[in-house]
C-alpha cells in the first residue's frame, strides 16, 4: 500500500476504484458535474454536487464518468446507517507485526493525491459522521483525525461528489450540510430513446427487438412512478438472454415465445406485482398480437 507521512504519523493510502463497466454518457447530468468542479479563478473553490434520484439511474456511473474526464482517480466510499466518524477518516488497525496502522479512507485518500472521491448514499449516514466532514465541504478544506492527532487538508486539485437515493430508508441532511452540498442535480430516469442506448449499451448481445420490449415496458411503468430502473431492465435483459440460451441447449428444434420469457423475467426479478403493467404492456402494444418466436435449430 502507498504510504505518505503527515504531522509524522504514516497513513496508509486507499486503493483508486477501477469500474469496468459499459457506460452511456448522458451528457447534459456530466456537464454539469464537470462545471460544479471548475475553478474559475486562484480564489474560487469547487463545488460539491449532490446526485439525488431513484436507486438504479445511474448516478454514481456519472460520477465516476465525469472524473474519469478529468483524468483523475476514483476513490468511492459506499456509506451506510452504520458509517462513523472514523470510517470517513482515518481507521487503526493492527498489523502482522502487532502495531497499528493508520488506513486512510478513501475519501481522505483522494484528498491527499488529488483525486475525486464519490460518497456513495451519503444520505444514509446519521449527522455524527456528517459534522466530521463538514470543514472539508467549505472553505477550509480539511479534516481532523482525533484518532491519529492529526489534520489533513486536501490537495487543490481534490474534488468531491456524493450520491443520494430518494427512498424511505435514509436520514435528513442537518441544515450546514444542506447548504454544504450544491448544487442538486436531479437524475431521473432516461426517456425512451435513452433507455434504449443505455440497455444496448449494457446488452450489446440482446437482439433489438428484445431491447425494444423492455423499453416499452419501463417506460410504461415510469408512467406510473414505479421505482423500476434501467438496472433492473439490464437484469431482466441478462436473465431473458440467459433463459433462451438455456433452452437452445436443452430443448432443441423447438420455438420458444420470447415475450414468455420476458414475462418469467419480469416476475422473477420485480416481483410478481410488475405483471400489472407487463399485462399493459401487452395491451397497448398491438403489433404484439402475434406471438413472437424465438427459434431454436
Amino acid at each position: 500500500m502507498e504510504t505518505v507521512v503527515i504531522d509524522g504519523v504514516t497513513l496508509y493510502l486507499s486503493h483508486p476504484d477501477e469500474l469496468d463497466i459499459p457506460v452511456y454518457e448522458r451528457k447534459e447530468i456530466l456537464n454539469q458535474i464537470l462545471a460544479c468542479w471548475l475553478t474559475v479563478d486562484e480564489k474560487d473553490l469547487p463545488l460539491t454536487p449532490r446526485l439525488i434520484g431513484k436507486p438504479g439511474v445511474g448516478k454514481t456511473t456519472l460520477a465516476y464518468l465525469a472524473a474519469k474526464k478529468l483524468n483523475k482517480e476514483v476513490y468511492i466510499f459506499q456509506a451506510t446507517v452504520d458509517t462513523r466518524p472514523e470510517d470517513l477518516i482515518i481507521t487503526p488497525v493492527i498489523s502482522e507485526d502487532k502495531k497499528i496502522r493508520y488506513i486512510a479512507s478513501p475519501i481522505v485518500s483522494a484528498m491527499i493525491k488529488g483525486g475525486v472521491a464519490i460518497i456513495d448514499e451519503a444520505n444514509r449516514m446519521s449527522e455524527k459522521s456528517w459534522a466530521s466532514l463538514a470543514p472539508l465541504l467549505d472553505s477550509r478544506r480539511y479534516v481532523e483525525s482525533v484518532i491519529a492527532g492529526i489534520k489533513i487538508k486536501a490537495h487543490k486539485d481534490f474534488r468531491l461528489c456524493v450520491t443520494m437515493n430518494e427512498d424511505a430508508s435514509t436520514f435528513e441532511l442537518p441544515e450546514y450540510i444542506q447548504s454544504r452540498l450544491q448544487p442538486q442535480i436531479f437524475i431521473d430516469f432516461p426517456e425512451a430513446e435513452e433507455e434504449k442506448h443505455i440497455l444496448k449499451t449494457n446488452l450489446p448481445w440482446l437482439e433489438d427487438t428484445t431491447i425494444n420490449y423492455l423499453v416499452d415496458f419501463l417506460q410504461i411503468t415510469h408512467q406510473y412512478g414505479e421505482p423500476y430502473s434501467v438496472r433492473d431492465g439490464v437484469n431482466i435483459g441478462r436473465y431473458v438472454a440467459k433463459k433462451l440460451a438455456f433452452l437452445t441447449q436443452t430443448s432443441p428444434s423447438t420455438q420458444i415465445a420470447v415475450l414468455e420469457v420476458l414475462k418469467e423475467a419480469i416476475g422473477l426479478i420485480l416481483g410478481p406485482q410488475a405483471l400489472v403493467y407487463f399485462k399493459e404492456f401487452i395491451e397497448k402494444g398491438k403489433k404484439f398480437k402475434k406471438p413472437v418466436l424465438f427459434t431454436i435449430d
